[in-house]
């Protein structure tokens, strides 16, 4: 792995941090920007570079550093919205690895790949958020209320964040493969 394959992980990883204070509350999961910067750290650096950027956020909020939405630390697992969060490691593998194959880029195709990035992150958050309310915190949360706080109001945003992301990509992403690949 080179120095700039390194910098720019650890960029995207800066920037989805820094995505975690760009929100908006709502009542089970706060709109960010974190999912938008996943998707662009996919499309952008492909999957294996995606993915490490990804793990690194994770990495530096799970050993303590206030980079999540509502802190840090290893104890962080046990937070409802931790599951949206393990999904964007895999969100960002899988965009990247999509627009990797991609022979012609348009805005349509990474639209259509960051939906399917945001699916996974919610297949996974979803589920996460309804075990640790009902399972860990005992708050028992009927599924209805849980898909409503955790999926309905917050897909809208993540939607129009999956296209903004397929905009910029399309502009983006033959500079950044060519100073990857160099």
């Amino acid at each position: 792995m080179k120095a700039k394959h390194i910098i720019f992980a650890g960029l995207f990883a800066a920037l989805t941090a820094i995505g975690a204070f760009i929100r908006i509350p709502l009542p089970y999961v706060p709109l960010t920007l974190q999912v938008f910067f996943c998707l662009l750290s996919g499309i952008l650096l492909g999957a294996r570079l995606g993915l490490l950027s990804q793990i690194v956020y994770i990495s530096v909020g799970l050993i303590g550093l206030p980079v999540f939405t509502a802190g840090g630390g290893p104890g962080y697992v046990l937070n409802p919205t931790f599951g949206y969060l393990a999904g964007l490691i895999v969100c960002a593998f899988v965009t990247g690895k999509l627009s990797e194959r991609l022979t012609k880029i348009s805005v349509l195709k990474l639209f259509l790949i960051n939906i399917l990035g945001v699916l996974i992150i919610y297949a996974i958050g979803v589920p996460y958020l309804y075990l640790i309310k009902n399972l860990y915190l005992g708050a028992e949360t009927p599924l209805s209320k849980v898909l409503y706080g955790g999926f309905l109001l917050t897909v809208p945003g993540d939607i129009l964040k999956s296209y903004l992301a397929a905009l910029i990509g399309v502009k983006l992403i033959p500079a950044v493969k060519d100073i990857i690949t160099r």
